[in-house]
């Protein structure tokens, strides 16, 4: 049996990069996306040329039905799922907290926390021994942001990717009997379009000095470390966040 992943934000940056390496390596990948249906169809095309079954789906993670119908979806046209990559997330323009308005701040949270767990949930009721699964691997995006605040430009994008790193730890340790491993990367400065999101396409070119490696990362930098963690290589790695931010 094909290992079988979801890849949420699978369309673009870091997602597609990580659906493309796990087809790569053999993985049957629905890429799930919010908006971009024809960036989500190439990265599916490209997974299929690597000789796996894969499909797009649409879902805004941040909708409980629609995540259900994501899982019913792969459950039904790539069979169960052992391997979730809580990659979607968002971010505004750049801001102080100050001029934030509390419709952002909710979106921001909605989508990067209550999307994560609820994915993550839905993961776990497959993935989970006691339940009548055969385990799994879940690995969360997060973001140096949790740990370097974001001021001046994203602090509620940070506070939410706190809440990741939290959720990481929690769950590893909730479901560690119930053959599930749980663990994230903490990327930094990588070259993907979240930045023209926030309304600074040149962020990472201004801000490469400061990362000890003089340069920004690559979304298949990130990849690569996602794929490890999933694999039976990261076996006895559980409820870690590993940085993938050049020394940043």
């Amino acid at each position: 049996m094909a290992n079988v992943a979801i890849v949420t934000g699978g369309g673009r940056g870091i997602g597609a990069a990580t659906a493309l390496a796990l087809a790569r390596h053999g993985y049957n990948v629905c890429v799930a996306y919010q908006q971009r249906q024809d960036a989500a169809e190439k990265v599916v095309a490209a997974c299929r040329e690597a000789g796996v079954t894969a499909l797009a789906h649409r879902v805004d993670v941040s909708v409980e039905a629609e995540v259900l119908d994501l899982f019913s979806t792969v459950d039904y046209q790539l069979g169960g799922v052992n391997a979730l990559v809580n990659n979607a997330g968002i971010v505004a323009r750049q801001s102080t907290v100050a001029d934030m308005e509390a419709d952002r701040i909710e979106r921001i949270l909605r989508v990067n926390v209550l999307g994560a767990l609820l994915c993550a949930r839905e993961a776990v009721r497959r993935m989970s021994t006691r339940r009548g699964g055969k385990g799994g691997v879940i690995v969360n995006v997060s973001s140096r942001a949790a740990s370097l605040g974001g001021p001046g430009e994203y602090v509620d994008y940070a506070a939410s990717k706190a809440a990741v790193d939290t959720l990481t730890v929690g769950l590893a340790k909730e479901v560690a009997d119930e053959g599930i491993r749980v663990n994230a990367v903490r990327p930094g400065l990588i070259e993907t379009e979240i930045h023209a999101s926030g309304g600074e396409p040149g962020r990472v070119e201004r801000l490469k000095h400061g990362v000890p490696m003089l340069r920004g990362g690559r979304p298949e930098e990130v990849a690569a470390a996602v794929v490890w963690l999933l694999s039976a290589e990261a076996s006895y790695v559980t409820g870690s966040i590993l940085d993938v931010s050049g020394g940043r």
